[in-house]
């Protein structure tokens, strides 16, 4: 199974590939779709979803998962982020690839085992997990291979209840 993570966000989007194969996990590929901040609200998330689209033809995953909006204390935050997940959501939508939502507790559970680890904890984390010689940077992509991950655990997990 070919999975995309998503860590949402109009300034920066970090994206990762992983490819779970008989319950083991590789990296495919990651990255960050970076938004020019000279442009409008709107055209930065055009822009957005024409480069995420381009990704979802190129990779054709068989999954994406993409991180749930948490609470901000910072309202603009947490409207241009929600704005990010939407566009995202529309392009996978339209692709018609199934897409699954993780909080970001869900995902410290299933990459640290502990729900209260922090950022940095759960960037090693994923440097273990998938063997890499170093934390992947920028931090938006060690999050979206973190979401990524997370529905590789949970999807293995789903198939063994059934």
């Amino acid at each position: 199974m070919v999975i995309i993570g998503v860590d949402p966000g109009t300034a920066r989007l970090g994206w990762g590939v992983i490819i779970d194969k008989s319950g083991q996990q590789t990296v495919g590929d990651y990255g960050c779709i970076e938004t020019d901040k000279s442009k409008s609200d709107a055209q930065r998330l055009g822009d957005l979803y024409k480069k995420f689209l381009q990704l979802l033809k190129k990779i054709k995953p068989d999954a994406v998962a993409i991180e749930d909006i948490f609470f901000f204390k910072n309202q603009k935050t947490i409207i241009k982020v929600s704005q990010a997940r939407g566009v995202i959501l529309l392009a996978v939508h339209q692709q018609k690839i199934n897409t699954s939502s993780y909080s970001p507790l869900q995902i410290k559970m299933a990459v640290s085992g502990y729900g209260r680890a922090d950022k940095h904890q759960i960037q090693n984390m994923v440097k273990t997990i998938l063997k890499l010689p170093s934390i992947p940077k920028p931090d938006d992509t060690a999050d979206a291979l973190a979401v990524a991950l997370t529905h590789a655990f949970t999807h293995k997990m789903k198939n063994k209840i059934k």
